[in-house]
């Protein structure tokens, strides 16, 4: 079965069983400043898991596009990837665990025709805080599962929150055990390097988890301990690309019809065979970082060094040292054929004609410029002697060839001189000492955990609704949302418009949203079908996908936009508004930040 065949079972099935399907959100998430990407289906739906009402009900489905930057040095295997798609169910309130296991069971064997000879179980084994989960473990018993597939393990494996274990959950953050279901293939032997005896969370690659169900019942409190939540919730995800391996019963991914084509085009263009086993590890990293790049530029993301285009840059130019080993250079035209053989992979699914071009360009541009000096910048690396693989040089080379870090460790690793935690900090140093944004910077700025919807952050998400509709006012009716990021001390908004701003109508957008404010608005939401509220001209970012049903918020008979908030009540609390930066980003789109006082 195809992705595309997968993915349509998957929410036809749940759509059967009273759930309403909802439109994969961005990659990068919308006035979250707490995380770089979205990394699983349930990240949006934070807000609901806690017990806020949902537009379209209780029982949701989806597949959503997610993307993990820390996973990007487990690539290379059989089965880690950076950008995958997330199958997710979602009772909020409703169903529970009885339901859950039975449909998933349902799913795997009736709908993908698994054989539940090969399904493989994990449940919680229970902590001081959380008991044991028999009642799963019995469930399964019940559908079939014998008691030998079925293991505990505890809160590092069987145990599922934003930040992980219990112990590193921050206040507010809901979380609960959790049960996995694993695949087994049985051509793979196990070995004894990964342990006396084999068992579904091996690392061997005899199995393979292709979905786990969350039970939401808990939120961690001010105090450390864990509190039951008012009402119980599912959270379920499963790896859309490992459901296609299993049913392809395919131990490797990058083997699979979802990677086929991406392998034939790396083999076309390298003359090198991925069966080849020294080739295996850089055609996966190739393949997994140009497809992640092409997801992430159409969502809006362009190489840079600053937060979300840092990975991206990250991302394909590591992708560019491994194609230079398999064929001793690298340019752009490659990488573009590449990524038109990803994007052919999913244009029904994904991608739109228009934007098309434009990836592949953005790919292309970056390749050549990295390619420029990347030929030196291998050269001069193998000149170094083994005292001179330290953070220092790592830096120098940042500076001089664009070299990333990780590329720099990477290399050195290889030469059996890997760089310990003092050449990392002696790297940081100098960087901070040059004053270049890193990972470290990035890292203060966007930690994990809820999203924030602290006082001043809600203040100024509301203000930009103010913000978006003076520049409509002052500039004109074409402008349009291009993208947002809000701080608690700040907002960035980005939008259509062919030119800088003038003093003049910096100072008119600024006199006209203090207008607003002193006026002391109502701010009103009401849940509409998404075609009423356009209908009835609340504004919208083009090119998002909305659900059917929608939050629109309106403030006095001056603003009206489809959001799912936070705002504030009136618009009197949000004080004075000032505009401190303006700038372009692109053609025909200019930024400007702002601040409340």
């Amino acid at each position: 079965m195809t992705h595309q065949d997968i993915r349509k079972k998957y929410v036809d099935y749940f759509i059967r069983h009273g759930h309403k399907e909802i439109p994969s959100s961005p990659l990068v998430p919308e006035n979250d400043p707490t995380t770089l990407f979205t990394s699983s289906g349930m990240q949006p739906l934070i807000p609901y898991l806690l017990g806020e009402p949902h537009p379209l009900g209780k029982r949701l489905v989806n597949s959503q596009k997610s993307f993990r930057s820390q996973d990007i040095e487990e690539v290379g295997d059989n089965r880690h990837t950076t950008f995958f798609e997330m199958l997710g169910n979602w009772s909020l309130g409703d169903y529970f665990k009885e339901e859950q296991l039975l449909w998933f069971y349902e799913f795997l064997t009736k709908e993908l025709s698994l054989p539940k000879e090969k399904l493989y179980i994990s449940v919680f084994e229970g902590n001081k805080d959380v008991p044991k989960d028999t009642e799963s473990y019995n469930i399964w018993k019940k559908l079939g599962i014998p008691g030998n597939h079925i293991f505990f393990y505890g809160v590092k494996k069987n145990w599922w929150s934003r930040s992980g274990v219990p112990e590193a959950m921050p206040p507010g953050e809901p979380g609960g055990p959790d049960s996995e279901v694993f695949f087994e293939f049985t051509e793979v032997k196990h070995e004894s390097q990964f342990g006396e005896k084999c068992h579904p969370n091996c690392d061997c690659g005899r199995f393979l988890e292709i979905g786990n169900s969350v039970f939401m019942q808990y939120q961690k409190q001010e105090d450390g301990t864990l509190k039951e939540l008012p009402k119980k919730n599912v959270d379920f995800g499963g790896g859309l690309e490992r459901l296609v391996a299993a049913t392809e019963n395919e131990p490797d991914i990058f083997k699979s019809s979802t990677f086929k084509k991406v392998i034939e085009r790396i083999q076309d263009t390298t003359a090198k065979q991925y069966s080849d086993e020294k080739n295996k590890h850089s055609m996966r990293i190739i393949a997994d970082h140009i497809r992640a790049s092409v997801f992430l530029i159409a969502d809006g993301v362009v190489p840079n060094n600053k937060t979300q285009g840092y990975v991206l840059r990250r991302l394909l130019r590591r992708a560019a040292v491994k194609m230079h080993d398999l064929q001793e250079k690298t340019n752009e035209a490659d990488f573009e054929s590449i990524s038109e053989a990803i994007i052919e992979t999913y244009k029904d699914v994904y991608f739109q004609e228009q934007s098309i071009k434009k990836i592949t360009e953005i790919i292309g541009l970056e390749i050549f410029k990295f390619s420029q000096t990347l030929d030196r910048a291998l050269k001069q690396f193998e000149k170094l002697s083994s005292s001179e693989l330290n953070g220092l040089n790592a830096f120098n080379f940042l500076q001089s060839y664009g070299f990333p870090y990780e590329l720099f460790v990477e290399r050195s690793n290889q030469r059996g001189y890997p760089l310990n935690d003092t050449e990392r900090v002696s790297f940081e140093n100098a960087q901070e000492a040059h004053k270049k944004l890193s990972q470290t910077l990035a890292a203060k700025l966007f930690k994990g955990g809820l999203a924030d919807q602290s006082e001043m952050t809600t203040k100024l998400h509301t203000a930009t609704h103010l913000l978006q509709q003076a520049l409509r006012t002052t500039l004109g009716d074409q402008v349009r949302q291009k993208g947002s990021h809000i701080t608690a001390e700040r907002l960035r908004f980005d939008f259509t418009h062919p030119k800088k701003l003038t003093e003049d109508e910096i100072k008119r957008i600024e006199d006209l949203v203090n207008e607003k404010i002193k006026a002391n608005l109502s701010v009103k939401m009401q849940v509409m079908p998404l075609l009423d509220a356009i209908k009835e001209g609340a504004l919208t970012v083009p090119q998002a996908n909305y659900p059917e049903k929608v939050k629109v918020y309106s403030m006095g008979n001056f603003s009206k936009e489809v959001c799912g908030g936070p705002h504030v009540d009136f618009t009197r609390t949000l004080g004075s508004f000032k505009i401190v930066k303006e700038e372009g980003v692109s053609a025909n789109t200019r930024r400007v930040y702002a601040v409340l006082n």
